[in-house]
Parts: structure tokens; sequence; C-alpha cells
């Protein structure tokens, strides 16, 4: 298929990648005013059991989606976002939602500890699984204020009775060659992030030339929660520099 082809040309279907101790809900408040504009939409169901395992998954979506696509992930899914578009020429754009944008043989728990400010390890939860590994998840009681501090406490509440947990393997796991080389990339994260601290985005967003990169002041891990106009518009942006260039083909 070329270039001049009306599936090339099409408008970018955009693809929502959640991260650990979440679900694809998390992107509730961004999806409507997606809709709202008239794009097409995917919230992927991110395992949180591997990144290669994961990240197979969210590329075995991705080959079923005809056209340009707008890859999004949040917190780990940007390690997954990262290695499930390696290689695919319908993905973009990456938009990194107070995520990780890891380098080849970087982990979560590698990139997080680099900067000071993150109170993850100290909230965790471990669960050992019949396999030998291990599920992590974070404590009800400080879930709140570790994830989501700049939402209403009730809300949050229901977050962590609902959170998704993710294996230690999979915050240890190193990651392969990452897209961002290749593919532009957009950035948006809180100031107050307790799980990836800013200092650690604003890094992985100029080492990856972002074409954007904004800082919410005050916002806690889960901006697309807390502030999803800030994040619906950062999607956007991409949307269109993908739709420009697309025109422009």
């Amino acid at each position: 298929m070329t270039e001049s082809t009306p599936a090339a040309n099409a408008a970018p279907t955009i693809v929502l990648v959640h991260g650990a101790f979440a679900d694809s809900s998390s992107w509730n408040a961004v999806i409507p005013d997606l809709l709202a504009q008239g794009h097409q939409v995917v919230a992927a169901a991110n395992p949180l059991r591997s990144v290669q395992g994961d990240a197979d998954y969210v590329a075995s979506v991705l080959a079923g989606i005809d056209g340009p696509i707008v890859l999004v992930g949040h917190s780990y899914g940007g390690f997954v976002i990262s290695n499930a578009a390696t290689g695919n020429d319908n993905v973009r754009a990456l938009v990194y939602v107070a995520a990780f944008a890891p380098e080849v043989g970087e982990s979560a728990v590698a990139l997080a500890g680099q900067f000071p400010g993150s109170t993850l390890g100290e909230a965790l939860a471990p669960n050992p699984l019949s396999d030998g590994s291990t599920d992590l998840s974070i404590q009800t009681a400080t879930f709140w204020q570790q994830f989501a501090a700049d939402v209403p406490e009730e809300q949050a509440t229901l977050m962590a009775a609902t959170q998704r947990p993710v294996t230690e393997g999979a915050l240890t796991e190193e990651s392969g060659e990452p897209a961002w080389k290749t593919i532009p990339s957009w950035f948006i994260y809180g100031e107050q992030d307790k799980n990836i601290p800013a200092a650690a985005v604003a890094f992985m967003a100029e080492r990856a030339g972002a074409q954007a990169a904004v800082e919410l002041p005050g916002a806690s891990h889960v901006v697309m929660i807390s502030q999803p106009g800030a994040v619906t518009d950062m999607i956007l942006s991409a949307v269109d520099a993908v739709s420009a260039v697309g025109a422009a083909s």
C-alpha cells in the first residue's frame, strides 16, 4: 500500500494503552472528547505480565488496524508502546502520558530510581503466585496519595479497589530497541508524580527529541484522569501532526 492510498491518508486511529495498577477505564475521561471529535479510539487491555509479552499483545492489536495510528501509553504502558511499535510503519506518533520512554536495556525500576522523588517501592504490596512470580499492587491505604493525589478521595478509593496488579518481572525486565528512536513523540506528565518523578520524564522526553513536553503543575501520576483536557489536547496535537503529514504526501 502506497502513501497515496485512502487508508494511508485516513485519519489516524488512536490506541490507548494503560499502565500498571490500572485498566482501560483509566482513559474514560479522555475517550468521550476524542470520540466527539470523530476519532476512532481503541483502548487496549494491557496484560501487565511482561514487557515483551505485553508488547507482543499490543502489537497484535495494532496489526488489526488499517491506516495510520497514534499510539498512547500511560506509565508502564510507555514501555509497552515503545516496544510494540518498533517495526510497525502504521504507527506515526507516540504519546507518553506520565510514562516511561526507555532506552534499550533499561527497566522501569532502574528509570524510576534514576531521579529522586519516587515513593512507589515502599507503597507496594507483593503477592507471590503459584508459578514462582510475584504480583505487585499498591497498598489500599496509600493508593490515594501515592497514585492519584489530585483526584477526589472517593474516586481514588474506587481506583484502588479495581486496580490490576503488575508482575515484579515486568518492572525489572529490560526494554528492547524502542520505537521513539524513529517515530515522533509527545510527552505530558505531572509535577507531583510520585511513581515516575517529573525529572525522569523530562529527561526521557529530551532524550527522545520530543515534539512537545508539558509538565502539569501540581498534577499526580494519573493526569489523564485529573486533567483530561490537557491530555486530550496533547493527543490531538499528535493526531494533527500525523494528519498534516498524510495530507501533504
